[in-house]
């Protein structure tokens, strides 16, 4: 039997503050947990059709992005397998397009994950900037347990890095 593929996808924009919560996320991931091999961690940018091949083969696939889900800054959203699509033909996301293209290039290539899961965080502010808000940054502790409880579920345990 063949280990199960699982990938984590970070997306955003790192120059306009909250917008690149998804790739701060993972790098708090990969610097405060110690993740199996079994777990690839992408830094998916606004990578757009380029993340295809992060797809391609996963049994599963987890993004962690900022989501527009009408609710107040800082809200967590989780949305699984075909509510994913669904809820970007409503331009929720913040990266829309790209996204909605590769999961359709999936689903046209039949590459499409087994499982897919888009953990969200409505963003606050997307002006220019390198840091997250405050708002934003108070809310990564709640979106990490949010990450580590998905993966989990997936049978994939990331426990707590050791202080150095």
């Amino acid at each position: 039997m063949t280990a199960m593929q699982v990938t984590l996808i970070g997306i955003g924009n790192l120059l306009l503050k909250d917008e690149g919560v998804g790739i701060h996320a993972v790098r708090a991931l990969e610097s405060r947990h110690r993740c199996p091999p079994a777990l690839e961690i992408v830094d998916g940018g606004t990578a757009g059709l380029d993340l295809l091949p992060y797809i391609d083969g996963r049994d599963r696939v987890l993004f962690v992005d900022a989501v527009n889900f009408g609710k107040e800054p800082g809200y967590i959203g989780v949305l699984k397998n075909a509510e994913v699509p669904a809820l970007f033909s409503a331009k929720a996301s913040l990266h829309h397009l790209g996204l909605a293209d590769v999961l359709a290039a999936a689903r046209l290539l039949d590459v499409y994950p087994r499982e897919l899961c888009l953990i969200g965080i409505q963003p606050q502010d997307l002006g220019p900037g390198l840091e997250l808000s405050a708002c934003l940054h108070g809310k990564m502790a709640d979106l990490l347990a949010r990450i580590l409880a998905q993966l989990q579920s997936w049978g994939i345990s990331c426990p707590a890095a050791p202080p150095s």
